[in-house]
């Protein structure tokens, strides 16, 4: 009999885990298990799928190294149940430990299940705070209580104030606790970027690319090419990388998108810190050091700060404040189904087909391509929340659902209502034109909001405003283009929305 039997789940691969605190390597197991369910309750790209079982398999080696015991189940084991639970039954079964000790895990869906598991195993469970956040579930609710609305600007200063992160004394460093005005540039045309580290696939990670291509070959997604970081030390160079050759220009281009170059100056660390092999406080740090040092400048390591201390901590509280009625919003009422090309990338739109494309082939598009092209999109032409959700979850590397929700819903659709952002963030194709080249041979004329060549996104932004026009009236950051709506021609208006339906009603076909 054992002490305890310690879980580990896919996205909690740190040393530091609390279901790893106190550990006895003389009295207690850790069980890792590679399970059908969680590759499957969403067909995950392929990418992701190698990415998390190929750094699954290397953290439990590394636990192995530190003298730990690890009872590992693989994908391809016969007697796997491909279920948490079935894995748990079975593991306490075998080892007849007096507990269970696991972290909270990163979904409601999953921490529903662990709350039973309890009675399905005949043991006690504890139930561990996951404590590589800045601020715990228990805390951001306190901050969250009693406020009419909530701002992650508000959250964001008060989260500098405590950690202390770009601070001089009592102010925020340079006199100012945002320099987003100054990252929004557009990337000049002959600029080159940096080319960011690429880890050749070893053996342990060729052999879970050979087993994801035999077990999942419907999923969606390119495996040639695979290059993520799979250890804590691959994904610390992909980092110290970042601060050295782009943070410095980070700030600048941070919105900014070039047909071609995915990455431009961007970490791509994010699915590293979504499964536990980067710190956040040491990567907030990281960046820090290098303004401090004369690296790079203020604009650009709060621009990237922020992202991280700021909203990524913001809407996983409002995740897990909101769940499970979070999951059910749709202010809108959007109702479409999710149009093919955003699977195939089979649309004259050269802005989606660009975000496409490159996600199908390395399961990543930043942020902006993600907001402003195919959640922008999906904002305008009414598709579904659920099946936007699930089309995020399912294509990016770095998406697990307390991260991804929040942002869908909530930043890119509105569908919560104004809780994560203050508007919706609709565009037109004069906003895709400024931040990128996308425009430049497209079989559109961003030029045109009505006619046979005219961009999608000009007609369909007004057709929206339109739809929404007394539902959004009492928002104050829409006042400008309720205001031009109101004042133009009947003719153009009718133009652009005819433009709106025919080009919907070919989708819906």
């Amino acid at each position: 009999m054992i002490s305890s039997l310690r879980v580990v789940l896919g996205d909690q691969l740190s040393h530091r885990i609390a279901a790893l605190r106190d550990l006895d390597p003389a009295q207690d197991v850790v069980l890792m298990a590679e399970v059908r369910a969680e590759c499957t309750y969403v067909k995950h790209h392929k990418q992701k799928i190698v990415l998390v079982l190929s750094a699954m398999r290397h953290f439990a080696a590394s636990l192995r190294r530190a003298g730990v015991r690890v009872e590992y189940v693989t994908l391809d084991d016969p007697a796997n149940t491909h279920s948490l639970r079935g894995e748990v039954r079975r593991a306490v079964a075998r080892y007849a430990p007096a507990k269970l000790v696991v972290t909270e895990p990163g979904e409601w869906r999953v921490l529903t299940d662990m709350q039973g598991w309890s009675d399905a195993a005949g043991i006690p469970v504890d139930i561990r705070e996951d404590t590589r956040f800045f601020v715990s579930r228990r805390e951001f609710a306190a901050w969250a209580g009693g406020r009419r609305t909530l701002r992650m600007e508000f959250f964001y200063r008060d989260m500098r104030r405590r950690t202390g992160l770009l601070m001089q004394g009592e102010q925020p460093a340079g006199g100012r606790w945002n320099f987003d005005a100054e990252n929004r540039k557009r990337l000049p045309a002959k600029i080159n970027t940096p080319n960011i580290p690429a880890f050749a696939p070893d053996a342990v990670t060729r052999a879970v690319i050979a087993l994801v291509a035999a077990e999942f070959a419907d999923h969606f997604g390119d495996l040639d090419g695979f290059a993520w970081p799979v250890t804590a030390a691959q994904a610390q160079t992909m980092l110290d990388d970042f601060c050295t050759h782009r943070l410095a220009q980070f700030g600048d281009w941070q919105d900014a998108m070039r047909a071609g170059d995915a990455t431009l100056f961007h970490a791509r660390i994010s699915a590293a810190l979504n499964m536990g092999l980067l710190d956040p406080r040491r990567v907030c740090e990281a960046a820090e050091a290098a303004w401090r040092n004369g690296a790079a400048k203020l604009n650009a390591v709060e621009g990237f700060v922020r992202q991280i201390l700021g909203w990524r901590e913001f809407i996983r509280g409002v995740y897990w404040r909101d769940m499970p009625r979070y999951a059910e919003r749709n202010a809108l009422g959007a109702t479409r189904k999710l149009p093919d090309f955003y699977w195939t990338g089979d649309t004259r739109m050269k802005c989606v087909r660009e975000a496409v494309t490159q996600t199908r082939a390395s399961a990543y598009a930043h942020h902006i391509q993600r907001l402003m092209i195919t959640g922008n999109f999906a904002l305008l032409a009414g598709i579904d929340p659920a099946a936007v959700d699930e089309w995020y979850m399912i294509v990016y590397a770095d998406a697990y659902e307390w991260v991804e929700m929040p942002n869908t819903r909530g930043m890119a659709l509105y569908a919560d209502g104004g809780i994560v952002g203050s508007k919706p963030y609709a565009a037109g194709g004069a906003y895709i034109s400024r931040m990128s080249d996308y425009c430049n041979d497209c079989a559109y004329d961003v030029r045109d909001a009505v006619g046979a060549r005219a961009c999608p996104f000009n007609y369909l932004y007004w057709d929206f405003m339109a739809r929404h026009a007394r539902q959004l009236a009492g928002n104050p950051r829409l006042a400008m283009p309720l205001s031009s709506l109101q004042r133009m021609s009947t003719e153009k208006l009718v133009g652009m929305r005819h433009n709106a339906k025919q080009f919907l009603a070919a989708l819906d076909r």
